[in-house]
């Protein structure tokens, strides 16, 4: 079972318990789901925005600061420390005084007797006299009446006196105390997010944990009884391989979710509820691919109504057409149903479930945003569906972006999903974009922020 590096946090600190109790009311209903406004088909940001609408952003807690790499502080963070906290050198060398150097050359070196030596962690134990010098290294602080520091590149690195072949300006090779922070400073506000080199700073003014919100925990399954886990041997020509949650999971992990992927379940009811059930206490999002079509062994639509109240719809868009959430348990965790194909997963991840996770983040905004891209062929489209078009993002002759289609429409082509760069967005009223014409396009390689 295929998953990332557990949380220190404890795995329970994150859930309410609640137990069915005997003769406990029947679970709250969803909220009522949009009405259908493309026929019987539910339109793409409708659908988003009613998954958005149930779910809210997770509670913050106080993580270690390592922990905290990549998500948004819920605090304001004021420095209680200057940094650097002290004068000290910049360089190894000596702390002289400016006026004792200002004349050193080359052909008339400054000789100084060097009365003492200061280590990083360590304080002078006297000033430091006119004429004299004092050995310093890197980080040390600056002894007191020193003024400046002339750098070992500039000496003869003398043990008991040392010859000074150029001069040194005051404050030269001197960090100054609070010259990057100043105490009381704010450095950050509730809402920003963490990135690695904020996470130097947290650690340079003292801090090892911060108030963020976690990370979801996105559980990932696959529904289907031809499905066999890589590196498996298939036993008959009907199995295949499951790519759907490897890609689902790899996905959701570069959303910045914590991720579980638990592997398939065949199309066996009791064991499909089972395997929710065990799930629900450590999720704060399931994610199950397959089952949510017409067919008769699709299981998910079938049973996951038993576990929680559930929306089943279909969407006015190609691919990902069958649509399924619900609220499951008594601790209602969120479960977005995927359809099979895996293009058709991998899109209704980009326009659902992506957007899900970031609000429960807490990090806006909740859809990739949208770029202008010229087509550079003619494009085909469904009327009255939204088509999400694997494409090709390159720089056209003039340096502007243009885009092209990668391979055909199955929703099974993944190499064609590989090596697309970008999802087309083809508006339900579009039949037909003719080459050179402006598109929408979803950078799949963009940061979101």
């Amino acid at each position: 079972m295929g998953r990332i590096t557990v949380w220190s946090m404890p795995l329970f600190t994150r859930k309410a318990t609640h137990e069915p109790q005997p003769g406990a009311p029947q679970l709250e209903p969803l909220p009522e789901p949009p009405e259908p406004d493309r026929g019987q088909l539910r339109s793409m940001q409708a659908h988003r925005q009613y998954l958005l609408s149930c779910v809210s952003p997770l509670r913050p807690f106080r993580q270690h600061i390592l922990d905290a790499v990549g998500l948004n502080i819920c605090e304001d963070i004021v420095s209680s420390v200057d940094l650097p906290r002290f004068d000290n050198s910049a360089m190894d060398g000596y702390a002289v005084r400016a006026e004792d150097v200002a004349q050193a050359s080359q052909d008339a070196p400054r000789s100084l007797p060097v009365v003492g030596e200061i280590a990083a962690g360590k304080a002078a134990t006297h000033r430091l006299s006119p004429g004299t010098a004092m050995k310093i290294m890197t980080g040390a602080p600056v002894p007191p009446n020193a003024n400046t520091i002339v750098p070992y590149e500039n000496t003869d690195r003398g043990e008991q006196d040392v010859k000074v072949f150029a001069p040194s300006v005051t404050g030269q090779h001197i960090r100054r105390i609070g010259e990057d922070i100043k105490s009381g400073a704010q450095l950050y506000w509730a809402g920003d997010r963490l990135g690695p080199r904020d996470i130097g700073v947290l650690a340079g003014i003292g801090l090892d944990k911060v108030q963020v919100r976690p990370r979801p925990r996105v559980v990932v399954i696959a529904t289907g009884s031809e499905l066999v886990d890589p590196g498996l041997e298939l036993s008959n020509e009907q199995q295949i391989f499951d790519s759907n949650s490897y890609l689902l999971a790899a996905a959701a992990k570069a959303a910045g979710a914590q991720v579980y992927r638990v592997g398939q379940v065949g199309d066996d009811r009791v064991a499909l509820k089972q395997l929710i059930g065990d799930q629900l206490l450590r999720a704060d999002l399931i994610l199950t691919t397959g089952g949510v079509s017409q067919g008769d062994f699709d299981i998910v639509k079938a049973v996951m109504p038993e576990m929680g109240p559930c929306d089943f719809a279909q969407v006015a868009m190609q691919p990902g057409k069958p649509q399924g959430f619900g609220l499951i348990g008594f601790d209602r965790v969120p479960m977005i149903m995927l359809p099979g194909n895996p293009v058709s997963a991998f899109v209704s991840f980009e326009a659902f479930v992506r957007p899900v996770i970031r609000k429960l983040m807490a990090v806006r905004p909740y859809v990739r945003r949208v770029v202008r891209c010229r087509a550079a062929h003619d494009m085909k489209s469904i009327s009255g569906r939204l088509q999400l078009a694997r494409g090709i993002v390159g720089v056209d002759h003039s340096g502007g972006r243009e885009v092209e289609l990668a391979g055909g429409h199955g929703s099974h082509l993944l190499a064609d999903l590989a090596r697309a760069n970008a999802l087309v967005i083809l508006p339900e009223d579009v039949e037909f974009v003719s080459a050179g014409d402006d598109v929408d396009v979803w950078l799949l390689d963009e940061s979101p922020g």
